[in-house]
C-alpha cells in the first residue's frame, strides 16, 4: 500500500510541478501576446495609422489617372497660373523708372511685347503644358515627386521610439518577422501549453480520487491507516502548492475586429487587447504587498494568512497530532488547528469570491463590450470577452474538498482509537 500510495504522489508531484512550469510560461507569452496586440499599439498607435494612411495614399498616387473633366479644369488651373504670372510682369514693367537705362527698356518692351497677343494664347500654352503633364514618362515623374513627399511627411510622424522598440523586440524573441506570423505562432504555443497542462491537472485529479479509493477499500485496516493519512497530508500539500502558483483567473477583454472605410480603402484591426491579466493567488499576495499602502497590504496579509497560512498549519497539525501520543494530543494549539481552524481558514470562501469575481467580471465585460459593438457602412466593430477561469482554480478546489474528508478521516481514525483505549483506562 505504502509503495503504490507513494506512487501515485510521485505522480501527483511531477504532475504539479508541470501544471504550474507550463501555466506560467502560458501566462508570460499571454502576457507578451496582448502587448503586441494592445490597443495601445494599434487602433490607438500613431505609427500604425500613419503606416495605413501613407500606403492608402501610395495606392491611390499609383492609381491616378486624369478623366477629361479633371483635364479641363487642370487647363483652367494652369490658365490662371498664366495670367497671374502675365499680370506679375505688367506690374514690374510698369514701375517708375528713374534711370535712362530703365527707361529705355520699359519702352523697347511696350514697343515689342504685346500683352493682348499674349493673353489670346494663354489657352493654347495652358493646352501644351497639360498635355506635356500627361505624358506617361511626366505623369510617373510627378507620381514620384509627390509619393516622396508623402514618404518625407509619413516620416516626421511617429510615436516615441520605446513603442517600436518593445513591439520589435518581442518580435525577436518569437522569431516573428510580422504580427500576422507572430500571431500565428503564438497562438499554436498557447493551444498547446492550454491542453498540456489541463492533461497534468486532470491527472492530479484522477491521484486524488485514487486515494479516495484507497481510503475507501482500507477503511476498516487499522494497521495502514496511519501511513496513509500521512502520504494523503503530503498529497494535500503538494496540491495546494499547484493551487496557488498556478493562474487562477485569466480576465481578457478584447475587439474581435474594428474595421473602417476610408477613402475607399478597408482598414482593419483584429485581436486588440483592451485589458489582460492572470494571476495566482501569490501573484495577488505578491502585488497587493508591493503597492506599500495600508489597505492594499493588510488584504494582501489577510489573504495569505487564512487562503495560504491557514490551510497548511491544518493540515501540518492533523499528521502531527495523528504521529504524536497523549501528551501532544493534548497541546490545545495543535488540537486548535487540527480541528477547529477550519471555521477560521478562509480557503473555501476565497474559492467562491474568485468564481463569484469571475462571474462579475463576466457580466460587466460583456455588457460594456457589447455597447462598442457597431455595425454601419463604413465602421464595424465586434468586441469579445475571453475571461476565463484556469487550472490554479481547480487545483485549489480540489485541495478544499480533500482537506475536508480529510478532516474527516481524521475524526473517525482518532474516535475509533479512542474507543479501543477507553476500556484500558476505565479498568486502570
Amino acid at each position: 500500500m505504502i509503495l503504490f500510495a507513494g506512487a501515485l504522489l510521485l505522480i501527483a508531484g511531477w504532475s504539479s510541478f508541470q501544471v504550474y512550469t507550463h501555466s506560467s510560461r502560458r501566462a508570460a507569452i499571454k502576457k507578451d501576446y496582448s502587448e503586441v496586440n494592445s490597443i495601445t499599439y494599434g487602433l490607438l498607435s500613431v505609427n500604425t495609422w500613419r503606416d495605413h494612411l501613407t500606403n492608402i495614399a501610395m495606392k491611390r498616387i499609383s492609381d491616378f489617372e486624369f478623366t477629361p473633366e479633371q483635364e479641363e479644369v487642370l487647363k483652367l488651373q494652369v490658365g490662371g497660373l498664366l495670367n497671374a504670372g502675365i499680370d506679375k510682369a505688367d506690374s514690374l514693367v510698369n514701375l517708375k523708372q528713374k534711370t535712362v537705362k530703365g527707361k529705355l527698356k520699359k519702352f523697347v518692351v511696350r514697343a515689342l511685347v504685346k500683352e493682348e497677343s499674349i493673353r489670346e494664347m494663354v489657352p493654347v500654352f495652358s493646352e501644351t503644358i497639360v498635355k506635356e503633364i500627361l505624358k506617361p514618362e511626366n505623369k510617373e515623374a510627378l507620381k514620384e515627386l509627390v509619393s516622396s513627399k508623402i514618404g518625407e511627411y509619413s516620416d516626421l510622424t511617429h510615436a516615441d521610439a520605446p513603442e517600436a522598440l518593445l513591439v520589435d523586440s518581442l518580435y525577436s524573441k518569437y522569431g516573428a518577422a510580422s504580427l500576422a506570423d507572430f500571431n500565428q505562432k503564438i497562438a499554436k504555443q498557447l493551444q498547446g501549453l492550454q491542453a498540456t497542462t489541463y492533461f497534468y491537472t486532470y491527472i492530479i485529479l484522477a491521484v486524488i480520487l485514487a486515494f479516495l479509493l484507497l481510503w475507501l477499500i482500507l477503511r476498516n485496516q487499522k494497521a495502514v491507516q496511519k501511513s496513509l493519512f500521512m502520504i494523503s497530508v503530503i498529497l494535500a500539500l503538494v496540491i495546494l502548492a499547484a493551487g496557488i502558483t498556478a493562474p487562477m483567473i485569466e480576465i481578457d477583454a478584447r475587439f474581435q475586429e474594428v474595421s473602417f472605410l476610408l477613402v475607399g480603402e478597408k482598414i482593419a484591426f483584429n485581436d486588440q487587447v483592451i485589458f489582460f491579466q492572470s494571476k495566482s493567488i501569490i501573484d495577488v499576495v505578491i502585488i497587493l504587498l508591493e503597492t506599500r499602502q495600508v489597505d492594499s497590504v493588510l488584504v494582501g496579509i489577510l489573504i495569505l494568512v487564512f487562503s495560504v497560512v491557514f490551510p497548511l498549519a491544518k493540515l501540518l497539525s492533523t499528521q502531527i497530532y495523528l504521529a504524536g501520543g497523549e501528551r501532544t494530543r493534548k497541546n490545545k494549539v495543535l488540537s486548535f488547528f487540527a480541528f477547529k481552524s477550519g471555521k477560521w481558514s478562509m480557503a473555501d470562501v476565497y474559492v467562491i469570491a474568485v468564481f463569484m469575481a469571475y462571474i462579475g467580471f463576466q457580466g460587466i465585460l460583456d455588457n460594456q463590450l457589447s455597447i462598442l459593438n457597431v455595425e454601419t457602412e463604413s465602421l464595424i466593430s465586434i468586441s469579445t470577452n475571453k475571461t476565463s477561469l484556469q487550472p490554479g482554480y481547480i487545483l485549489f478546489i480540489a485541495f478544499v474538498l480533500f482537506s475536508l474528508l480529510l478532516s474527516l478521516i481524521l475524526q473517525k481514525i482518532t474516535a475509533s482509537t479512542q474507543k479501543v483505549v477507553a476500556p484500558v483506562g476505565t479498568l486502570l
